[in-house]
């Protein structure tokens, strides 16, 4: 019997024969334990998320594992695992990819407690086998993330996947073929990238189950740029997203020579910098100006107004996640008055599906907030959603 439902049939096994070392676990280390649900609940209430969905304790593990670079070098990318305590056999797998961070540390991986493992340990402790990449260049992973490359993001949510399995086989267990795939913000997007990867049958051990993005900016160049230069979105937020843009999209598709085309002094001889993986989040924001007319130069924002050449490219790669026909059931997740991510991000999205025949019902998650975002509350409220929705379809 398919797990949520899903049907699609499983193709070849090209990933695994190009790259045999893929998906090997190189280390795996056991982080925390909360041996009780009631343990359990209480870390999720110090984390603000809901704990009415929790039915077992947790063991959250660190894995580091071979993956590949977004030029398809062999490299080692970590995330986090965690499993139901006292759940045997077989258990259900959840693909959790998460939002944005600036420093290594950003990372499910890497915190043991708060919002970045709050859905994983959520989905662990409703009896799923929760699995999170920290994407490359974050966690123990070497080197600087790329911001928002899909196929690199693809590429290392299906190899922890695949680690993942190889874990959880010495423990007795063993994960369902069937994958549910969710994330928040630019993990919407990383979970469309490997939605559509599992449903092409890129692994034939996994396969799409269900579908589930929360808060993506699914057509970044067509919604979400454009709202960000016209001043729709927090001021603070744009800034940092369209300075993330070109360092990062530049170290892959070489967008400009010197940061000084782009950036305005004094922002030029710092800014790159900031995007190491070694800075913290209060450094950036004390690092940048409050708006973007002090931050870009006049080519800077227009790379970003009409993008052209390699900028171009990358969009496309970008913009197409939705844009398939996944034949697993579907929900989109937003906030209304989301200020991060535009909600026409979503509609673009669920108009792409419906020209493929897919309906993908929009879940509009109300006036929600964390800390004062509405984004961040987009999260929140998701997390408890999403497994709700999961456990009906089983």
């Amino acid at each position: 019997t398919a797990a949520f439902g899903g049907t699609a049939a499983v193709g070849g096994t090209a990933a695994d024969a190009a790259r045999p070392g893929r998906g090997a676990l190189v280390s795996h280390t056991l982080l925390y334990t909360l041996e009780k649900p009631g343990d359990v609940a209480t870390w999720l209430t110090d984390a603000e998320f809901d704990p009415g969905t929790v039915r077992y304790g947790v063991d959250a593990y660190r894995l580091v594992y071979r993956t590949v670079d977004p030029h398809g070098r062999p490299t080692t990318a970590s995330g986090l695992l965690v499993l139901p305590r006292g759940h045997e056999g077989r258990l259900r797998p959840v693909s959790f990819t998460h939002g944005t961070g600036v420093h290594k540390d950003d990372s499910p991986s890497m915190k043991t407690g708060g919002f970045l493992p709050a859905p994983p340990v959520t989905y662990a402790s409703a009896g799923y086998a929760a699995v999170a990449p920290d994407y490359l260049g974050m966690g123990l992973g070497p080197g600087p993330h790329p911001w928002m490359d899909v196929p690199s993001e693809t590429t290392a949510s299906l190899d922890m996947l695949r680690a993942a399995r190889a874990f959880v086989s010495g423990t007795g267990r063993t994960l369902d073929r069937d994958v549910a795939v969710t994330g928040f913000s630019q993990g919407a997007s990383a979970a469309l990238g490997l939605a559509r990867a599992l449903e092409s049958g890129e692994d034939r051990r996994f396969r799409l189950g269900a579908l589930a993005p929360v808060s993506g900016a699914y057509d970044f160049g067509g919604a979400e740029l454009p709202a960000l230069l016209a001043g729709e979105l927090e001021p603070k937020s744009s800034v940092l997203y369209a300075a993330y843009t070109l360092v990062a999209f530049n170290r892959l598709h070489h967008l400009y020579d010197s940061p000084e085309e782009v950036f305005q002094g004094p922002y030029a001889d710092t800014i790159e910098a900031l995007f190491d993986g070694t800075h913290t989040g209060p450094e950036l924001m004390a690092g940048t100006p409050a708006t973007l007319d002090e931050l870009l130069t006049g080519p800077g924002r227009e790379l970003l107004a009409d993008p052209a050449g390699p900028m171009a490219a990358a969009l496309r790669t970008t913009d197409d996640v939705c844009d398939w026909a996944p034949r697993a059931p579907v929900r989109l997740y937003l906030a209304r008055d989301d200020e991060q991510a535009t909600v026409a991000n979503t509609a673009h999205c669920r108009a792409a599906f419906a020209r493929h025949g897919v309906a993908a019902p929009v879940v509009d998650l109300g006036a929600v907030d964390y800390h004062g975002s509405r984004h961040l509350g987009s999260n929140v409220r998701a997390t408890t959603a999403v497994v709700r929705w999961l456990d009906s379809l089983r």
